[in-house]
């Protein structure tokens, strides 16, 4: 049986475009298996999938070498006798286990010039690889091959039994048509629609019989607290009072999503869910939230897209200038509500 590990990305939406890299590799070889090191945080969504055999939590924080302690974790990781690694992040540190597992076919991109800590450093054409999902899947791939198109979408599967725990957990049902609002963005606030935009859409959903309800991590609270002021308390903050499993479990219950590019956008797609994700500093040509069901809104400005964390000219009208009133027309959403 082969055994390959993968080194994740440190970011919940970047293992959901992971998926259908996993899902080449077991299409590719049918019985492997396919063990992951991740971050803590990201560990419930992988044991969503179906691809993923075993997590291995990579105990290490984000941005920290720690040498000494990651060759203790690749020798440890020896006696799995692993037949191939690959490295999805970018950085040389990432590469360093795999390295010291002896890992013998260690698969990425060349990055940070990873040349000999990757016995398979493969050189990244922009262009060609436009978009992340893409590039990933690239990785899954024999040498030389060509990247068969178009890359299946992610896509996760949550049963009624889990969407009923997650629900009787928080204390919430599925008496009204549910609203999922998802406002937070981990990489900065230039990825954020205004509060109070939030806060008046909520006011609106609420008139028409929705009940709003507001993911995002712990670090999202106060943004979701505004929230709940500025709509005049009609809609529920549930920021921080989910873990991840209970947050994919609840998206699966919405009717519609309104959503930043975040990694809940990208869970949101990939459970197929009614969606418009708002688009300010970033691209949606590099990482779209893959779905059918999903619309993306951006503006056309000629400072788009900064990637920056912060507005570096200060205006933040890239989101300032899309107000509500252009969010509702692209909601699902029937006027007898």
């Amino acid at each position: 049986m082969r055994k390959i590990l993968v080194i994740a990305p440190s970011w919940v939406g970047d293992c959901m475009l992971m998926q259908p890299m996993l899902q080449r590799l077991k299409q590719r070889h049918p019985q492997v298996r396919i063990d992951i090191l991740a971050p803590p945080w990201t560990e419930k969504l992988l044991r969503l999938m179906p691809e993923v055999n075993d997590v291995i939590v990579n105990p290490f924080p984000h941005g920290a070498l720690q040498l000494s302690q990651r060759r203790t974790l690749g020798k440890s990781l020896r006696a799995a006798h692993y037949d191939q690694a690959i490295v999805t992040p970018n950085s040389l540190k990432s590469a360093l286990v795999p390295f010291f597992a002896k890992i013998p076919l260690r698969t990425g991109f060349v990055g940070e010039t990873r040349y000999g800590l990757l016995n398979d450093a493969r050189k990244l054409d922009k262009t060609v690889l436009p978009f992340m999902v893409e590039r990933f899947a690239y990785l899954a791939k024999a040498r030389g091959d060509t990247l068969q198109r178009p890359v299946p979408n992610p896509h996760l599967e949550i049963s009624a039994e889990q969407r009923q725990r997650a629900l009787q957990k928080l204390g919430l049902t599925q008496d009204q048509p549910i609203a999922i609002f998802c406002p937070g963005a981990e990489y900065g606030p230039a990825k954020r629609w205004p509060e109070a935009y939030y806060g008046e859409l909520a006011q609106t959903l609420h008139q028409r019989g929705y009940a709003v309800w507001l993911l995002g991590s712990g670090k999202d609270q106060p943004v979701g607290n505004e929230i709940v002021r500025l709509s005049g308390d009609t809609c529920r903050n549930l920021c921080g009072a989910t873990d991840l499993s209970d947050a994919i479990a609840l998206l699966a219950c919405a009717d519609v999503v309104v959503s930043n590019d975040s990694g809940l956008m990208h869970l949101a797609a990939a459970l197929d869910r009614p969606m418009v994700a708002i688009f300010g500093s970033s691209s949606p040509q590099f990482t779209p939230p893959l779905s059918a069901a999903a619309q993306v809104i951006q503006l056309d400005l000629p400072c788009i897209p900064c990637f920056k964390r912060e507005c570096p000219l200060g205006h933040f009208n890239c989101m300032k200038q899309l107000p509500p009133d252009r969010i509702l027309p692209l909601l699902p959403i029937r006027a007898d509500k």
